[in-house]
């Protein structure tokens, strides 16, 4: 994407060699509670280009592992150990994130080490929501920041969040997006201009009201050609258009606060009808029986837990001969095998689209689970941030990066 306007530095705006290089990554994985153990290496790949930029420098990686009170909030032990496995080289793990332990060993590095931090969220600072010019006065901040030359944002998974590591370094050091970061941004801007059509986006999952922001924004920018709704939005846009569909999923829909959505969603149909597309049939849970049933025989004592048969077939057709198709969020309760079926089908299509994209989070999971991976454009490794920037939103980690080319750009 050579024709792609950045005003942030990337990795190829410097020289790294000879340099102590601090990166932060995602490497945020899920754990088996009862082992230890690493249950996917998708994280650890993805920043695999980036690692690779970096061998002739002194390269102190920076990562995270869940959060505070959760039972996979562990140390980077084991992340340092997949690394190594990953990259065929010695990663060394360091407990201690800026103290002086961790500083003795950045010192003590050669050129081609690699070490990694201990999780960043065992620091309390880290997990508090500040500006860049706040975060730089952290004891993180000011313990790390005077041994390193240069600093790359990677961890695109992560950059919604106004974190200390995420943000204090661009304030004291040359910063620029690493090799993930710059394609996740380079394939979304791509998205949000719709550049090939016909343009189709599939819109699923539970989180509504990110999902309503993204029609919003899509449309208003007169972009897509179609959007497709599934999940949670459909049920939602269903009930605006003035179909009952009935107490189970309308009393899912109190229980999770979007009540407030099906007055938005109503509005959005009167100026954007014509452009978005709800299911003609859904499938009902009775007792874990799946039961399709047209919108016309709504409603139902039953929830809905997925598009139905004809509405899968309509919606397939259209995107497969789509130039460009994203998809994001389940069609429906995908996790139990009767009501897999829409989300599955929904992958399946959008792979024969020209140009297809699938949003991070529980879709990203779902492809890889089906091992269509390799048959999509980009599978992103952010669920959240994908999000926010399709509703429009800013990224703090991107801001504060875009802050430091403009501080830092003709230093480097």
């Amino acid at each position: 994407m050579a024709d792609v306007k950045r005003d942030y530095l990337t990795m190829d705006d410097f020289n790294p060699s000879n340099k102590t290089v601090l990166v932060r990554l995602d490497l945020n994985s899920p754990i088996d509670p009862s082992t230890g153990s690493i249950l996917s290496e998708e994280k650890f790949w993805s920043h695999v280009e980036t690692l690779k930029r970096l061998e002739r420098s002194r390269t102190v990686l920076l990562s995270h592992q869940s959060r505070p009170g959760k039972k996979d909030f562990t140390t980077m032990e084991p992340h340092a150990k997949m690394l190594r496995a990953v990259l065929r080289q010695k990663v060394t793990y360091v407990d201690d994130i800026f103290g002086t332990c961790a500083q003795k060993a950045i010192e003590d590095m050669k050129v081609g080490d690699i070490l990694l931090l201990e999780n960043a969220r065992f620091y309390s600072e880290e997990n508090v929501e500040r500006s860049p010019e706040e975060h730089a006065k952290t004891h993180l901040v000011r313990g790390l920041a005077p041994h390193f030359d240069l600093f790359f944002n990677d961890a695109f998974a992560s950059v919604h969040r106004a974190h200390a590591s995420l943000m204090g370094f661009t304030e004291v050091l040359p910063s620029g997006a690493g090799k993930l970061m710059e394609k996740e941004l380079d394939v979304l801007d791509k998205v949000l201009v719709c550049a090939d059509h016909p343009c189709i986006f599939v819109l699923g999952g539970t989180k509504a009201h990110d999902t309503l922001d993204v029609i919003e924004n899509i449309l208003s920018r007169d972009g897509a050609d179609k959007i497709f709704l599934t999940g949670v939005a459909a049920n939602i846009f269903l009930a605006a258009s003035g179909v009952d569909i009935g107490a189970p999923s309308l009393q899912y829909i109190e229980k999770e606060g979007y009540s407030n959505e099906i007055p938005k969603a109503k509005a959005l149909l009167q100026k954007f009808g014509d452009k978005i597309e709800l299911p003609k049939d859904v499938a009902l849970s009775k007792n874990g029986e799946r039961v399709d049933v047209s919108i016309e025989n709504l409603p139902a004592k039953y929830p809905i837990w997925d598009i139905g048969l004809e509405t899968i077939v309509k919606f397939q057709d259209e995107i497969e001969n789509a130039k460009m198709a994203i998809l994001h969020g389940p069609a429906g309760v995908f996790e139990k095998e009767n009501f897999a079926l829409g989300t599955l089908e929904m992958m399946k299509a959008i792979t024969k689209a020209g140009f297809s994209i699938v949003g991070g989070g529980h879709t990203g999971a779902a492809v890889q689970k089906a091992g269509l991976e390799r048959k999509v454009t980009h599978v992103s490794t952010g669920g959240n941030a994908c999000l926010n920037v399709l509703a429009g939103k800013e990224l703090p980690g991107v801001v504060a990066l875009k802050n430091a080319a403009k501080r830092f750009g003709s230093k480097r």
